[in-house]
């Protein structure tokens, strides 16, 4: 209960058992596929690489040359007929001459660091399809896991009812009857335990495709659109004005 209302915010009431395991691929091929398409950690290393192509061409560009243009006028009246405007117009260009071999440094370190997050794209995508085949693996363990209690189940219900019409003809005692109901109520138990590493492994399984989301199980929730937030945020009142103050009002709304 403790770990529930850390995690929900509320303490748990009548808690609904859910009615299946999400829908998943069935094949671990599909599920590698799909992980390393949405995998957080796949878009992360990807936008790295991005970052770092570009910190390569900075560097190039620091080593060429750049030309300013820039421009002036003004405008004096002083009296009716007593008047003078000025303007002027300039252009320069600067670049380097001797670096030393720093520029040049520089643009190896960045082509370095370039290459080094394209190597650890391929060393993300092997982690995330070797965490993904073992979260499939898991999934097919705790299946066959449910049916093997369910087929227990079987058995020990019928041994049970064996049990006690055998104690009704007197070949059996009160005891052998409670052994065998224990036995049944044990094998129940079991299957709760297998049922709940099913539903676990089904939402690992989510989890290293990238799908454990608000969109992806379509959850009743307020969802965080950093896009959203970006565009609300980016022409911004300052925070003592009258819209700046509404907008503060949304904002602590939207964090409820």
């Amino acid at each position: 209960q403790e770990a529930y209302l850390q995690a929900i915010g509320a303490p748990a009431g009548e808690l609904a058992e859910p009615t299946s395991t999400p829908k998943l691929p069935d094949t671990v091929e599909a599920v590698k596929s799909a992980a390393v398409r949405n995998h957080p950690d796949m878009q992360r290393i990807q936008h790295e690489i991005k970052q770092a192509e570009l910190n390569v061409a900075r560097a190039k560009a620091s080593m060429g040359t750049s030309i300013k243009l820039s421009g002036s006028m003004s405008y004096t009246d002083q009296e009716a007929d007593n008047f003078s405007s000025q303007s002027s117009v300039s252009v320069s260009a600067s670049g380097p001459i001797y670096s030393g071999g720093r520029l040049s440094s520089l643009v190896r370190q960045a082509m370095a660091r370039r290459d080094a997050q394209r190597s650890g794209l391929h060393i993300t995508r092997n982690r995330i399809e070797q965490q993904a085949g073992s979260a499939f693996a898991l999934m097919e363990m705790a299946r066959a896991g449910r049916k093997a209690s369910e087929e227990q189940i079987r058995a020990a219900r019928v041994a049970f009812e064996g049990v006690r019409e055998e104690a009704t003809l007197g070949s059996r005692t009160t005891l052998d009857v409670l052994n065998a109901e224990q036995e049944l109520l044990d094998a129940k138990a079991g299957l709760i335990s297998a049922v709940t590493d099913e539903y676990l492994a089904a939402y690992r399984v989510l989890a290293e495709m990238g799908k454990l989301t608000v969109d992806s199980l379509n959850l009743p929730v307020q969802k965080y659109d950093p896009t959203e937030y970006f565009n609300l945020v980016e022409t911004a009142p300052s925070s003592g004005s009258a819209q700046g103050k509404a907008l503060d009002r949304v904002l602590k709304a939207l964090s409820k």
